[in-house]
């Protein structure tokens, strides 16, 4: 055996690499970044947890969800692999402690997610750690034109120069070749150090059965009475997933809905009953399945159409990780199609909102400095929160604003000790600021806020110079420190800030956005209806060109091609649903002009609202509470979009 390869042995007890593991680490213990593409479920994570046990110093990972953290550091801890996290779920003491294993080298892999670049606390503390490797896992959320796309997810390049890490691994299991170079270019990755593995699961059997929404239940209970096991069944919307797994239980199914709507420990509790075969089917929408590592599940079903190619992949590689048959079946309808579409179009700025924008930070920079906090900025511009980081994100691309650094705009500080005798365990070079600081909190009762102004006013101190020292005395639990209400500074760049010009970006920037993913959705259409083998071209639409040309266990190999049956809604020709359309929007423009008069009303602003589409401005002038609120959801969202501005320009 080669030395590697004892070394796999010896810390993790197999005998052997999978495909591409040992290319990649070896790529990486070379001094290379690599790109990693495997499917879920072939052992990515392994490639990372070996090669930090062969680097010197610290590996740090990004994680997107904190059950994959937990999952993956349960597996390290059994081989004896110091490895923690730093997350949202932990206690003061927990954080403290791992902060104190990384600083001895103790701890030899950090798990974070990406927020956590955000905390000034964290920055200053990493700043100090000499790191080995930069580890991005589900890579493709780096890529626009990837699923699941993270804004916060393009700052990684910068954090890793400015952190000066020499390796960085990515990993995904969906990437097409476009988000593979996209991804390998943004971290100079080079072309030979992408390994790609088989994409193609021989034991996955793909079934698309036509299926109209009425017939769906019964169809569903006909395939889980046909299969034993584990189950997952996919809905897109929260109340469908609690409506069929009322339905199943009542029934006698085995069965818990799991959604985003559900609170953290609820959700733990359902998932942690799946993994224990508790609970035979889990219902859900796509907020189930990430970080699930069952390798029984036997059976994927999509009870509505997935959101894309790439989400679809995704969900069924959910089945069958232990090599044994599984079955993953699709009840094509188009009826959940315009629900697709809306979201996407319900998340596109208007130019209007780019504008307020674009406005606000101008008036609101001071000395070439705007701060500002995501929620009321969002509320303010009425553009939701995703697409709003993504405007940011680009126009940072666009070298209009940079971030400077982010801060919590209310600390609140409380005594545990005597802060007098305490003095004696500060640092001689703090020890004037630590008096100073003394003077300059205000408390109302036992909670005390620092002055930030005052002390820098008075005693040259920086906000970072305070929190420092505030944080020491913290870590020695002489005070509690409490802090939220995150605050953006960002820099603006006047000579590259003009309005026009990057409004005309931003509007082209959004629109192209909408229309990738539009087309996303458009192409995952296409692909259900192919006359061809399912497996094959879906191994071709992630890169792999090795597959069987005919499979033998999907829909199309048994001579059955789908052809979508056009869905109610779509072939209305008459326009009978526009019947009660003026009532409502006098109903909506009234309302908004007693509550919001300022706001201008727009064709896409009443289309939202009446297909149901959550905007800022419809939480702030309770718009839900009126009788056309998403009274048209289950129409095509152009349709209704196409009525309303015929009506606004015969008026």
């Amino acid at each position: 055996m080669m030395p590697i390869e004892n070394a796999l042995h010896s810390l993790f007890g197999f005998d052997g690499f999978r495909e591409g593991q040992q290319q990649t680490i070896e790529q990486l213990l070379s001094g290379n970044s690599s790109l990693a593409v495997f499917p879920t479920g072939s052992g990515k994570s392994l490639c990372y947890q070996f090669s930090a046990t062969q680097l010197p110093n610290l590996t740090l990972v990004i994680s997107p969800l904190i059950a994959l953290m937990h999952d993956q550091l349960d597996f390290l801890r059994t081989k004896g692999i110091a490895a923690a996290s730093l997350d949202s779920s932990q206690s003061k003491e927990e954080s403290q402690a791992v902060m104190s294993g990384v600083q001895s080298g103790d701890i030899k892999i950090l798990m974070i997610s990406v927020e956590r670049f955000k905390n000034e606390r964290f920055r200053r503390f990493i700043k100090r750690i000499p790191i080995s490797m930069l580890v991005v896992d589900e890579a493709h959320c780096i890529s626009e034109w990837g699923h699941n796309f993270r804004p916060d997810y393009l700052k990684l390049p910068s954090y890793q120069q400015e952190l000066a890490i020499p390796l960085v691994l990515l990993l995904t299991a969906t990437a097409t070749r476009r988000v593979q170079r996209d991804m390998a270019q943004k971290f100079a990755i080079h072309p030979e150090h992408i390994v790609q593995t088989g994409f193609y699961r021989h034991n996955l059997d793909i079934d698309l059965i036509n299926t109209q929404s009425h017939e769906k239940l019964n169809r569903l209970k006909a395939i889980l009475n046909d299969t034993q096991g584990a189950s997952i069944v996919y809905v897109t919307q929260q109340k469908t997933a609690e409506e069929v797994a009322n339905a199943l239980r009542a029934d006698g199914y085995s069965a818990t809905a799991y959604h985003a709507g559900l609170g953290n420990d609820i959700r733990s509790a359902i998932q942690a009953d799946f993994m224990a075969s508790k609970t035979r089917i889990i219902v859900a929408t796509i907020a189930f399945g990430m970080g699930i590592d069952k390798s029984d599940i036997r059976l994927v079903v999509h009870f509505d159409l997935p959101k894309s190619i790439e989400n679809y992949s995704q969900e069924i590689g959910r089945a069958g990780r232990d090599n044994q048959a599984s079955r993953c079946v699709l009840l094509a309808s188009l009826e959940g199609l315009s629900t697709l579409e809306n979201f996407v179009y319900g998340d596109t700025p208007e130019p209007q909102d780019i504008d307020n924008l674009l406005r606000a930070i101008a008036e609101q920079t001071i000395e070439q400095e705007w701060e500002t906090q995501l929620y009321g900025l969002s509320n303010q511009t009425n553009i939701r929160s995703l697409p709003l980081k993504t405007l940011l994100v680009q126009l940072e691309l666009l070298d209009a604003i940079t971030p400077k650094y982010s801060y919590y705009a209310d600390v609140r500080v409380k005594w545990e000790g005597d802060r007098l005798a305490f003095a004696s365990q500060v640092p001689d070079e703090w020890q004037v600021a630590y008096q100073a600081i003394l003077k300059g909190i205000q408390y109302k009762k036992i909670w005390g806020t620092p002055d930030f102004d005052k002390l820098f006013n008075d005693a040259g101190l920086s906000r970072g110079d305070v929190l420092q020292v505030l944080e020491f005395a913290a870590d020695r639990n002489i005070l509690t420190l409490e802090s939220k209400g995150l605050t953006e500074v960002y820099q603006v760049n006047a000579s590259a800030f003009h309005h026009q010009i990057l409004a005309n970006q931003l509007h082209q920037y959004v629109d192209e956005k909408q229309g990738a993913e539009i087309e996303r959705i458009a192409t995952m259409i296409r692909f259900f209806q192919l006359d061809r083998c399912l497996n094959h071209n879906l191994a071709r639409y992630f890169g792999d060109q090795h597959s069987p040309e005919h499979c033998g266990h999907c829909s199309v190999c048994r001579g059955k091609v789908l052809s979508f049956e056009p869905s109610p809604t779509t072939t209305k020709d008459d326009n009978a649903w526009q019947d009660g359309l003026a009532s409502y929007v006098q109903e909506f423009a009234h309302h908004l002009g007693a509550k919001s008069p300022t706001t201008p009303i727009s064709a896409v602003l009443i289309t939202r609202y009446l297909t149901g589409l959550t905007q800022p401005l419809f939480t702030k002038v309770k718009a839900r509470q009126l009788s056309g609120f998403g009274v048209y959801e289950e129409q095509r969202y152009l349709l209704v979009l196409e009525a309303i501005t015929q009506r606004l320009s015969d008026h």
